[in-house]
């Protein structure tokens, strides 16, 4: 067993059993349950949005080299630079290149999974700049030195009293503050920030082939001052977030509002595809875009497993995940939790180490119901537990188990030939994985073979 794997086996079990955390967590995914049915009105035919969606993001991902080669093309005849990083240590030494060369003390930086995935700030923090997250969520977390627990809602693990006594400690206010004034005060910190910041970094929802733009989505605002009031704004943004073209995101859009938070449009949305042009009375002096591999290719070169990259990180699957609501974001203890996590983490990190996750799952295919793009995930969680097995990531035990479980299903004489005080005791006490996490089994009786004879002979 891993040190990962380990570690997520004791994170969850502690998590699981704290009603607690399950109270907020069902509390919050209530609120969107009630709200995403209302989103989806707004279309004629969702199922065939969703696999119209689906099958502009096949298009997108079977042709990515030729689209990410059209989107640097246009956005360099614009005046923007386009940077390609293979891995996570190649983008953050291209970040602090631009930062050495600004002379940067301050970073704003809007919400973005992919400078999470690289783990930037860290990187920014050893190197004497300040990186100030603006999204409410990830202000909050980062104030209270977590990751990102949800994909979409950051902080979703707190109830407002968590915050208002975080704030309390951090931000020296007073302790019993509403929402609406934690809001005020965590905006008026970050609205300094803006103007002080050299540099603005975001991430993107969408890369625009067609136009060499990049379209970030939003309800807060953070995303558009952090690339508008710094003199360089800096794009991080993964491969496969590549659309065809522009007229593309009017399917998009819509799509990411339901089914990340039940809107029908996110409050902003806005396509960048340069620095600030002749005439233009604002916007940055320089605009760099930084294109992440990171493992992407992995995935590519894996028929099985390619359509994970259409994601859009709507975080659907997470709120429907039964193992999810009942552990949360941190035991992952990646990037990516939930469902898509499971799904790309072995994938982009190695099966060895993070095999586990693709096991953390009931398979129930919920995550498939409600996927934006119709992505087959509880199958590619199956794909992923099979590569491992291929590879020979499995333990001596689970070997010789499996086998037996084999021979008995195989030879139908054997399988009767124990009774159900035996096959109970052989899974629960012999084999002790099985149980270590899981409930007793209980055989029946008699197997439907021998109930069959009985009834016909």
């Amino acid at each position: 067993m891993s040190e990962h794997s380990s570690s997520f086996m004791a994170k969850s079990t502690i998590k699981a059993a704290d009603l607690e955390h399950r109270r907020k967590i069902n509390f919050n995914i209530g609120k969107y349950n009630a709200a995403v049915p209302l989103g989806k009105t707004q279309f004629t035919d969702v199922h065939l949005a969703r696999e119209r969606a689906k099958n502009l993001k096949w298009r997108a991902i079977e042709n990515l080299d030729k689209n990410l080669e059209q989107f640097e093309a246009l956005l360099t005849k614009r005046g923007g630079k386009v940077i390609w990083a293979e891995d996570a240590k190649q983008a953050v030494e291209e970040v602090l290149k631009i930062c050495k060369a600004k002379n940067c003390k301050t970073i704003v930086k809007s919400k973005s999974m992919v400078t999470e995935e690289i783990h930037l700030n860290d990187h920014l923090e050893e190197q004497g700049i300040e990186s100030v997250e603006t999204d409410l969520g990830e202000y909050i977390q980062q104030l209270d030195g977590e990751p990102p627990y949800h994909i979409v809602t950051p902080a979703m693990h707190k109830s407002r009293e968590d915050i208002a006594k975080l704030f309390s400690e951090k931000l020296h206010v007073a302790p019993n503050l509403s929402a609406e004034q934690l809001t005020l005060v965590a905006r008026d910190v970050l609205r300094e920030k803006y103007v002080q910041a050299e540099i603005g970094i975001t991430g993107a929802n969408f890369i625009l082939a067609d136009i060499g733009g990049v379209a970030i989505s939003e309800n807060e605002g953070n995303a558009r001052l952090s690339n508008a009031f710094p003199k360089t704004h800096i794009v991080i943004t993964g491969i496969e977030k590549v659309i065809p073209s522009m007229n593309d995101l009017a399917l998009f859009w819509p799509l990411l509002a339901t089914y990340g938070t039940g809107q029908q449009i996110t409050s902003y949305n806005t396509i960048v595809s340069g620095p600030r042009q002749a005439g233009e009375p604002d916007g940055p002096d320089e605009m760099y875009v930084i294109l992440l591999d990171n493992g992407r290719t992995n995935i590519l070169a894996n028929e099985r497993t390619r359509e994970s990259l259409y994601c859009i990180r709507c975080g659907a699957c997470l709120n429907a995940c039964p193992v999810y609501k009942n552990i949360g974001g941190h035991a992952y203890e990646s990037t990516y939790s939930g469902p898509i996590g499971a799904v790309i983490t072995p994938q982009l990190k190695g099966l060895e180490e993070w095999k586990h996750l693709s096991y953390a799952s009931s398979l129930c295919g919920n995550c498939t119901e409600v996927c934006a793009v119709k992505i087959n995930l509880h199958e590619i969680l199956l794909e992923n537990r099979h590569d491992a097995v291929e590879e020979g990531d499995y333990s001596w035990g689970e070997k010789v188990a499996w086998k037996v479980w084999k021979q008995a299903t195989l030879h139908r004489n054997m399988y009767n030939m124990g009774n159900q005080k035996l096959k109970n005791w052989m899974v629960n006490k012999v084999f002790k994985g099985w149980t270590t996490h899981r409930a007793d089994l209980n055989f029946a009786g008699k197997t439907f073979n021998e109930m069959w004879k009985e009834k016909n002979h």
